[in-house]
């Protein structure tokens, strides 16, 4: 069957591409229908990336957050109709050591094979989820990032020690609020405090125990863990403040992306015996984990429908470009595309 593949060709240039898709009886065939937008999806589209990265990458479909509808299914795993997550990790191998995000050998949708931007998507069953009854659809669309949090809080559980009366978590933007939520959800006997720089944006935080803004932090205040979603240039202050903050053996988790190299405290590092480190993306075991906290906690997606910046309905390649703009000037939030069919 002829696919519809939109492909990013160059900086803010869309183009659309028709490939023979061949149906064969071990992948599922999908229909994505809600799409979210992530920072990385921007970087790609502004052109931001180094030169040498997007002349090896593009032309490529974004994104790499979505649900979609199942459309025909030869394995029986899924009904056709069924609404499912899709998993953009795609592992070629397993490692009795090696997690499936963290394998070399791994391709990522938008980033090392073609997004879901695509009429259809073909995935094996492993690389889709259920979708709970009763979330909702634009919230849904960004659970892939939603499940970057959840992987990073489940290893620090892993490789911190016991003590987690106080954590942190610098950056008050998207991925700072899933963090902390996870956190607070997770560990609900922890105190969790947020740090940022905007007023307004720390003022949603309604679930943490407190909100700092990062110039008035008390010298006196500690912290027993902490997480960095601050990214880009400004990590290397919030992962200075952090090590600053944090007591003794603490572990630090590192999230945000940075196109350069961040300068850290060593020496402080060291003399305090700090554990750093770092999580990208996720597996599909954080994916059915998370599933499991939307059900034994149903509150969370409802404090996810805040980040929802703005719906945008799309059906051609012009609809895609004026949702990508859009989101650059948005205020906060997540922009989610809306396939209409």
């Amino acid at each position: 069957m002829l696919n519809t593949v939109y492909r990013l060709k160059a900086a803010r240039q869309f183009e659309v591409v028709f490939r023979e898709l061949e149906l064969d009886r071990e992948h599922v065939l999908v229909r994505p229908t809600y799409l979210s937008i992530c920072h990385a999806d921007q970087r790609y589209y502004q052109g931001t990336r180094p030169e040498e990265i997007l002349r090896a990458k593009l032309p490529m479909a974004l994104i790499h957050e979505g649900i979609g509808r199942v459309v025909f299914d030869p394995t029986g795993t899924y009904r056709a109709g069924e609404e499912v997550v899709m998993i953009p990790n795609q592992p070629r191998e397993q490692d009795s050591i090696i997690a499936e995000n963290y394998l070399c050998s791994s391709r990522f949708c938008g980033s090392t094979a073609d997004g879901f931007m695509q009429e259809y998507v073909q995935l094996a069953p492993d690389r889709m989820v259920r979708l709970p009854e009763g979330i909702d659809r634009v919230t849904a669309a960004f659970t892939e990032i939603v499940t970057v949090s959840y992987h990073a809080v489940t290893r620090m559980l892993d490789f911190s020690h016991g003590r987690r009366e106080r954590i942190g978590v610098w950056g008050d933007g998207n991925l700072g609020y899933i963090t902390s939520l996870l956190l607070k959800k997770l560990l609900p006997a922890s105190a969790v405090y947020v740090f940022g720089v905007s007023r307004q944006k720390l003022s949603g935080f309604s679930f943490a125990d407190d909100v700092f803004a990062v110039p008035d932090v008390p010298d006196d205040l500690w912290v027993d863990h902490a997480f960095e979603c601050v990214g880009s240039s400004a990590s290397a202050k919030a992962i200075d403040q952090m090590i600053g903050h944090i007591r003794p053996e603490g572990t630090i988790s590192l999230l945000g992306v940075s196109e350069d190299p961040v300068p850290v405290n060593t020496r402080m590092i060291l003399e305090k015996g700090l554990r750093l480190f770092g999580s990208s993306r996720s597996g599909r075991k954080d994916y059915e984990g998370l599933m499991e906290l939307y059900a034994r906690c149903p509150d969370i997606p409802a404090y996810l429908e805040n980040l929802v910046g703005a719906r945008m309905r799309v059906r051609d390649i012009r609809d895609m470009a004026a949702a990508f703009e859009a989101d650059i000037h948005k205020m906060t939030g997540k922009t989610v595309m809306v396939w209409d069919e």
